[in-house]
């Protein structure tokens, strides 16, 4: 009798990358369960085995993603100065998002696709933290809070997705030093 095959963890993250790179240059819709598997090194039997079919599949992924994401939140310490706190957040942001392209796309790109409407719970808990910080830095109420870091996610979000399109100017130094400017509010400084 043949030993049953074991799916570890090092197959479930391999398809999870798998996945989030074919999502991220197709979409959803365009994923193929059979080139997952082909791209990770085994059968359409893993996928099912480990995440149950396609849907489960792409909502590993997100789910992934945010795991990732609040990862790189967590790794940001929280000192007496509640405005550089909130920076640093900004750019752990940046930072999960270079670092982790095809599952920052999947992450926002897929909520809304197939009719997908739970990927937006998958978000609350990390916008939570960035909520939490504004209040932290400003002193804002709970509505004012939410305003106010739905504007900054907003901002880093945008700078961060054209960045990853490769649509913003300069290397890697340079566009570091304009996103953190662009997140402290800098404006243009005259050259003499």
């Amino acid at each position: 009798m043949a030993r049953p095959r074991t799916h570890d963890d090092a197959l479930r993250r391999r398809l999870l990358e798998a996945a989030s790179t074919a999502v991220a240059d197709g979409g959803p819709a365009s994923l193929s369960l059979r080139s997952v598997a082909a791209a990770a090194g085994t059968t359409t039997a893993a996928v099912y085995s480990l995440f149950g079919g396609r849907t489960a599949l792409v909502d590993a992924v997100v789910a992934e993603g945010f795991r990732r994401f609040a990862t790189h939140l967590d790794a940001v310490p929280r000192t007496d100065d509640p405005l550089a706190d909130l920076l640093a957040l900004g750019v752990a942001y940046r930072a999960n998002a270079l670092e982790n392209p095809h599952f920052y796309r999947v992450m926002f790109e897929t909520v809304g696709a197939e009719g997908r409407d739970g990927d937006r719970g998958a978000a609350a808990p990390t916008f939570a933290v960035l909520r939490e910080a504004v209040a932290r830095a400003f002193g804002t109420g709970q509505d004012e809070s939410e305003a106010v870091a739905v504007r900054l996610w907003a901002l880093a979000h945008g700078l961060v997705s054209l960045e990853l399109a490769g649509l913003l100017p300069g290397g890697t130094q340079e566009r570091a030093e304009r996103y953190v400017a662009a997140l402290r509010g800098d404006g243009p400084t005259a050259r003499t």
